[in-house]
């Protein structure tokens, strides 16, 4: 089945909820990945579980996002509000004012509690999003500054290695950084999967610091990790088309997926695009498609429009984004009438 979804966030209100459900069904949309802030749990606990019964009555898919719970992506983390000694530490000392260190027990049990919420309320799906350790302040291509060095990181450091966390970045550094998200990921995946939910991951595409395409054999491996997604956003790309671009992003995720017998998520630009750069979202669609994606994403409902990264012209970009899911979806079913055709003949 394709599957063609669409991230919603930024209201609560049931009414608009239920127009706003119908107008993604009118723009082609069968699935919604519904954001689930700490905000979110403290506040609309009730008003979550009715929303989510409700994506689920219009015969959508639902996907659960992770959304702030540790820091951005999505919101600043307020568990760090209950608990100021789990921040992420840069390796000049600082805390990071924002995010959740991986390795913290504490933050690990709240992640446990939110997956627990996240059951009450109906989801069966968890959408991890973007995981990943900060840096900052590059030097020939290797961050000067970095997370984690707090308390409980470098004696786990030690411990694995023998020797005190290095100032500087490492190969120790990079490896154990990596192996930090792994050991969340496999801790958080194996409590949502025994209770029988579905573990769905977006990593970045290129070189960033963090787990992205270039590195993410280890979190692959996880058994407990069905779905490995990536995002081709090509906005600020100057190297190739937006096609391009997409098509070869998406085929990289692909083939990973492959190799470790995964499925798949693709996520389109819908923030950011420029004035007169709309149809851009029809091309870089049809390039996932046209690379093998049948789980295809888009950022966010109405071209981001309640965010301030939203689309110059919102309302258009909503509407090419349907034209976008149309074209695909009428393929798709092109070439399943042209199956069950050859299958009488």
């Amino acid at each position: 089945m394709l599957k063609l979804g669409v991230a919603y966030h930024g209201n609560r209100i049931l009414k608009h909820v239920e127009e706003d459900l119908n107008d993604i069904i009118n723009h082609n949309f069968n699935l919604v990945v519904h954001m689930f802030s700490h905000n979110d749990w403290d506040r609309h606990h009730k008003v979550m579980k009715d929303i989510f019964q409700m994506t689920l009555d219009k015969g959508l898919e639902l996907w659960v996002d992770n959304w702030g719970i540790g820091g951005p992506p999505g919101d600043k983390s307020h568990f760090l509000a209950y608990y100021p000694d789990a921040h992420q530490v840069y390796s000049d000392g600082t805390n990071d004012p924002v995010r959740a260190c991986y390795n913290n027990e504490d933050f690990r049990k709240f992640t446990r509690e939110w997956i627990d919420v996240v059951y009450d309320c109906g989801g069966r799906i968890i959408f991890w999003d973007e995981p990943h350790l900060v840096a900052r302040d590059m030097v020939d291509g290797k961050p000067t500054k970095w997370t984690c060095c707090c308390s409980v990181c470098k004696k786990k450091f030690k411990d694995r290695y023998g020797f005190e966390i290095p100032g500087t970045y490492t190969k120790e550094v990079e490896e154990f950084r990596l192996n930090t998200i792994v050991e969340y990921f496999k801790h958080v995946t194996e409590y949502s999967a025994s209770k029988e939910m579905t573990n769905t991951v977006c990593v970045m595409l290129g070189d960033q610091i963090g787990i992205n395409l270039k590195n993410i054999d280890a979190i692959c491996s996880l058994p407990t990790l069905h779905n490995i997604g990536s995002d081709p956003y090509w906005i600020g790309n100057k190297t190739m088309t937006p096609y391009e671009y997409v098509y070869k992003g998406t085929k990289r995720n692909i083939d990973i997926c492959e190799t470790f017998k995964k499925d798949h998520n693709i996520w389109i630009q819908g923030f950011g695009i420029p004035a007169g750069r709309e149809e851009e979202i029809i091309y870089a669609t049809d390039a996932a498609y046209d690379a093998g994606a049948r789980t295809i994403l888009f950022w966010s409902y109405r071209g981001a429009e309640s965010n301030s990264y939203r689309c110059a012209n919102p309302e258009l970009a909503w509407k090419v984004a349907g034209d976008a899911m149309r074209r695909v979806q009428d393929r798709d079913r092109d070439n399943q009438l042209q199956g069950f055709r050859k299958l009488i003949k």
